[in-house]
């Protein structure tokens, strides 16, 4: 076995319990067989049971805290389950950053009382890899997950690059979580990322819903970061998610990689909230909050961008679909005469629409946030990690990004947005799980909020 990749398959009903049984932690370092007394399953050849629920043959499940020192890769045709409250802890000081490859599926059964949690031993950026999903990738779920301290460098040795995803170069920190089959599905809700050195997400391909989740606090001045980055072969409902603190763009929407067998992206995003994003890429004329290029055209409309460094934006050269793309009304907000003039109709690079609601002047058209606490030293064109010369604050969960009543952002975004997946997202292998207690059951399907006239989340 390569000393830097635990492989989690299918195994021969030869190799496992001869029974199924309530299975503890699937821990692939303390797993030793039938024998081991570890009372663990691999691909169980029957169904396996749990005190939560009942799972189909051929799962892996964790159902306990686990600490990884090695790479995990989950097989094609294999399928593992991580139950609600799981803490996944990945170790830093180690020779080749640890990363949950999933070539197979992958289901974060979080909740919003039990978020299954993927962290580190050192709580600092770039501790461990992410989570990498491979071409043949056909569902993930990600429910109530709180991810964080991702982003560290694959090696030659990281089964990332060995299967060759993401890049076929080792070329700066992952995503802390990437998806690229364009036939698979996946969903996002009720997230909250955080604290990761590269991107948030990283999409260049597949089916998905990612909605009620909250983005914060990632990026590095040096190789960037955005918080949703979608390339070609996607087709994707966004909505009702806040991104705060993103070194470059809260959105970056591409067709980069259409190709003959990738199809162009159709993305509809609505009802999200974007605030401080871009400061650290001052000498960067991307930085800000939604760059759009290569032929997109998106649906992006309703949504709030509060004390960004840029608008909309898109290259002088190959940029958007404009005359295909419906990019307005949405709502900007500055509170500075520099933001003012930077998210102006003269800024250079600007997509600008006479149905966008802009600030004419600092602090003009106050969406009232019902609890945040901006910077008093807030410098949207700061350039270093640091409160006393006008980065943002470290995002606060006591925070509220809900409009207060009388709010002029309570009204005149469009309801009439067409979703990509009206009726949702089916999982099947979640909708083949079997709850012991029917209070403590998960809907298998994933349907992104109806558009609402208000701009922004309700977050």
């Amino acid at each position: 076995m390569n000393k830097t990749i635990t492989r989690l398959a299918i195994i021969a009903a030869t190799a496992m319990l001869a029974t199924a049984c309530e299975t503890n932690n699937i821990n692939p370092y303390d797993y030793a067989g039938p024998d081991s007394g570890a009372g663990t399953e691999q691909g169980s050849a029957d169904v396996v049971n749990t005190a939560l629920a009942q799972y189909p043959i051929g799962s892996i499940v964790w159902t306990h805290d686990t600490t990884l020192t090695e790479s995990v890769e989950i097989a094609e045709g294999a399928s593992l389950y991580i139950e609600p409250g799981v803490t996944v802890t990945c170790k830093a000081d180690v020779q080749v950053p640890v990363e949950l490859v999933v070539l197979g599926n992958l289901y974060c059964m979080g909740t919003a009382e039990k978020p299954v949690v993927f962290t580190s031993d050192l709580k600092k950026p770039a501790s461990w890899g992410g989570i990498v999903c491979g071409y043949n990738s056909q569902e993930v779920v990600l429910a109530h997950v709180d991810l964080a301290y991702a982003g560290a460098t694959p090696t030659e040795s990281s089964p990332s690059f060995q299967n060759k995803l993401y890049k076929t170069t080792i070329d700066g920190g992952l995503p802390a979580f990437h998806f690229c089959n364009t036939n698979g599905r996946l969903a996002m809700v009720g997230c909250f990322m955080h604290d990761n050195y590269n991107d948030q997400t990283y999409f260049s391909g597949g089916q998905g819903v990612i909605y009620d989740n909250i983005m914060a606090d990632n990026g590095n001045a040096a190789d960037g970061g955005e918080g949703i980055n979608i390339k070609a072969g996607c087709k994707m409902d966004v909505a009702n998610n806040v991104l705060y603190n993103i070194c470059t763009n809260g959105f970056k929407l591409s067709n980069q990689g259409n190709s003959e067998t990738v199809p162009l992206s159709q993305v509809v995003a609505y009802n999200n909230t974007i605030v401080n994003c871009g400061w650290r890429r001052s000498k960067n004329k991307k930085g800000g909050s939604v760059w759009i290029e290569k032929a997109i055209a998106p649906v992006f409309v309703g949504n709030l961008i509060y004390d960004c460094r840029f608008g909309m934006k898109q290259p002088t050269k190959n940029g958007a679909d404009i005359a295909h793309s419906t990019i307005a009304p949405n709502y900007y907000f500055a509170s500075t005469e520099t933001g003012v003039e930077q998210m102006g109709r003269d800024a250079a690079m600007a997509v600008w629409s006479d149905l966008d609601i802009k600030s004419g002047a600092p602090g003009d058209k106050d969406p009232l946030f019902t609890a945040f606490a901006q910077n008093p030293k807030m410098n949207i064109n700061c350039e270093v990690d640091d409160t006393e010369k006008g980065a943002p604050l470290p995002f606060d969960r006591s925070w509220s990004f809900r409009l207060k009543a009388g709010s002029p952002a309570l009204t005149g975004a469009p309801v009439d947005v067409q979703r990509v997946f009206p009726k949702g997202l089916a999982f099947i292998g979640m909708k083949k799980v079997i709850f012991n207690n029917t209070n403590e059951d998960q809907d298998y399907r994933f349907c992104a909020p109806a558009p609402t006239a208000r701009f922004g989340a309700e977050l």
